[in-house]
């Protein structure tokens, strides 16, 4: 089937905006030359793509399942575009990249500063997933690449480079300072309430075995849809969990916090940048990836 890219090319603005009219006027069209070319990408496609609404258009699912392939081809070309005919490629361009929580607050935030100091043109976007669901925006190309925590199992496509190594504490608010001053056992800490990440998270399964390790479930009374929420949980003496020690350490010292000791070795974590083995990525997207490298080595 030979269609032209240029129906593929409005398509994609179509869908981006929502609306035709929008568009039209960024593709310095007109609204009916718009809908002419959508009723012809519909008919040689054989399927219905758009559904007319009175705030604008919304996607069949066939529309949706072809704006995911559209989308991520229409980058790759405007990026290289850009390379090409614009400016150098370290001059300018954007960077789609995932973040957990603590691989943003451990790592991704002390860098970015400078990076957009040496580097002002080039636009960041991240976007903030668990770690199970940044694998699955890397495979389907939706992020360049993205800086997660670990250990998590990664599928073969997925290549894994490590930046920085980090250690995680047991904590409890001021409430559990009874706690303080002898090394406890998982299994004497059974009855105390457990705050941590849900099951959708690598940190949960990562504990889950941790705990099955040492003959005891993990049974949490308090979950948390992401990391930064623990810290406050703990602090508001709602229960005690593991959090990162360089986080914890100002809420320490200003006793807000209490460490709790374990006579069990605490898994040893680690923040990695992952990308697709397959995936080419453009120059700003490049650049931003070996820097992180550089940063972390």
């Amino acid at each position: 089937m030979d269609i032209n890219f240029e129906y593929y090319k409005i398509f994609y603005y179509v869908a981006k905006y929502g609306n035709i009219t929008k568009a039209a006027a960024v593709l310095g069209s007109n609204q009916p030359n718009v809908t002419r070319v959508m009723k012809l990408l519909e008919s040689q496609l054989n399927c219905r793509l758009l559904i007319r609404e009175a705030r604008g258009i919304s996607l069949t699912e066939e529309g949706k399942q072809l704006y995911s392939h559209v989308e991520i081809a229409c980058r790759h070309l405007f990026g290289a575009q850009e390379e090409i005919c614009g400016e150098p490629a370290d001059k300018k361009g954007t960077v789609k990249i995932g973040a957990t929580e603590t691989a943003l607050h451990l790592f991704l935030l002390d860098v970015l500063h400078d990076f957009k100091r040496k580097y002002p043109a080039i636009k960041i976007k991240i976007h903030n997933h668990t770690t199970p669901g940044i694998v699955k925006r890397i495979v389907s190309g939706e992020l360049d690449f993205a800086v997660v925590t670990a250990p998590f199992e990664m599928p073969g496509t997925i290549r894994c480079e490590k930046v920085l190594d980090f250690e995680e504490i047991l904590a409890g608010g001021m409430e559990y300072a009874g706690l303080c001053g002898k090394e406890w056992r998982l299994c004497d800490l059974k009855e105390y309430p457990w705050i941590g990440l849900g099951e959708e998270t690598a940190t949960y399964e990562m504990y889950r075995n941790f705990f099955i390790e040492h003959k005891m479930d993990m049974e949490l009374d308090m979950e948390a849809a992401t990391s930064d929420l623990i810290l406050p949980l703990i602090e508001n003496n709602l229960g005690i969990g593991f959090v990162p020690e360089k986080l914890a350490r100002p809420l320490l010292k200003e006793k807000r916090l209490v460490q709790i000791k374990i006579v069990h070795e605490i898994p040893k974590r680690s923040i990695e940048i992952i990308s697709d083995k397959g995936q080419a990525r453009n120059s700003a997207a490049d650049i931003f990836y070996r820097y992180l490298k550089n940063i972390g080595s």
